[in-house]
């Protein structure tokens, strides 16, 4: 006998629990109208058969796959380089899981990847999108609207095309930039540089307001913009003191960038904190603790934020949902 042959049928447990399969079938499909002590009797028959629904034919009848699609506006190779993804995953997974729903990630490389990733949503594969990391002139908003699939957006997506109505779960980028930016100026220090990250991302553009928030004489040769990478933050510092070598703080929109300005000063043989104070954005960990000193920064709740993207759209009701801004907080370590 074949391993698909000796499986349980729901007539099986139709029979076995003394019901019809059109109430066997509502039990197992989650539906209403069915009384109590019968759906006991479904549910210890399935128990006692070890019965395990399709998944292809449940998702006819219920309309539901019991999937989502977490699409990063990024390539790979930053995707799996940066700790600030694995968190969010982790947050999502872990809320996903609670729900028995999978997660199916879905990045993208580059321009090409959109039409695709837009087929794909738009194919009637998963529940929802959590989409997250994008950029301002990115085509993804729209593609996913135009999928028709409730979606939740990591990150404020700006006012381009289909986001104008969304919702999205962010943190507070411009008062943690203003709390990080004011806890330098009450350390006493005038000379205060800025390593932003891409412009074209939301998180980065707030990171910079709130510095100028706080900042709004300083010297535009103080501000140089980055990546959101180790490599972008030292080459980000070298431009900053060769502009500016009487600098005397920087405030870095991320921890990676902020790792690469320890080691730009540290070749360079200034003391941190007292020639130049440091002071990140993120709060990751893995970053924030290895560095030499370790990082004071600003700390972001990032994995939970990826569970409440998911708990937002598990939750049906996206349509009328409210998007969500998460405080920050600024976390002293030994770099200012």
């Amino acid at each position: 006998m074949t391993e698909t042959a000796s499986r349980p049928t729901l007539e099986a447990v139709a029979a076995r629990a003394g019901v019809s399969r059109a109430t066997a079938s509502r039990v197992v499909n989650g539906g209403d109208g069915v009384r109590e002590p019968l759906v006991e009797r479904v549910r210890q028959a399935v128990e006692e058969l070890g019965y395990v629904p399709n998944q292809a034919a449940r998702s006819l009848v219920t309309r539901r796959h019991d999937a989502v699609a977490v699409v990063i506006a990024e390539p790979e190779t930053r995707v799996f380089a940066d700790p600030f993804f694995a968190l969010q995953l982790r947050g999502i997974s872990k809320e996903l899981t609670a729900h028995d729903s999978q997660l199916v990630l879905l990045l993208t490389e580059g321009r090409d990847d959109h039409s695709r990733v837009g087929r794909y949503l738009a194919g009637g594969h998963v529940d929802g999108a959590l989409v997250f990391s994008l950029h301002l002139d990115d085509p993804l908003p729209g593609l996913v609207q135009r999928a028709g699939v409730p979606t939740v957006f990591g990150g404020r997506p700006g006012w381009s095309e289909g986001t104008r109505d969304a919702v999205y779960v962010d943190s507070d980028n411009r008062g943690g930039a203003r709390a990080a930016v004011q806890h330098l100026v009450d350390l006493g220090r005038t000379r205060i540089a800025h390593i932003t990250g891409p412009l074209d991302q939301t998180s980065a553009a707030d990171r910079l307001d709130g510095f100028r928030e706080v900042a709004p004489d300083a010297d535009p040769r103080l501000i140089a913009e980055s990546d959101f990478t180790p490599a972008g933050g030292e080459r980000a510092m070298r431009e900053l003191l060769d502009r500016r070598p009487d600098l005397d703080a920087v405030f870095a929109a991320n921890d990676l960038a902020a790792s690469g300005v320890l080691r730009v000063l540290r070749e360079r043989g200034r003391r941190v904190p007292s020639d130049v104070a440091v002071v990140g954005f993120d709060d990751m960990l893995a970053v924030a603790e290895q560095t030499d000193p370790a990082l004071t920064t600003v700390r972001q709740p990032i994995e939970e934020m990826g569970r409440l993207m998911a708990r937002l759209l598990l939750g049906g009701g996206v349509d009328a949902a409210a998007s969500v801004v998460l405080p920050t907080t600024l976390v002293r370590r030994d770099s200012a």
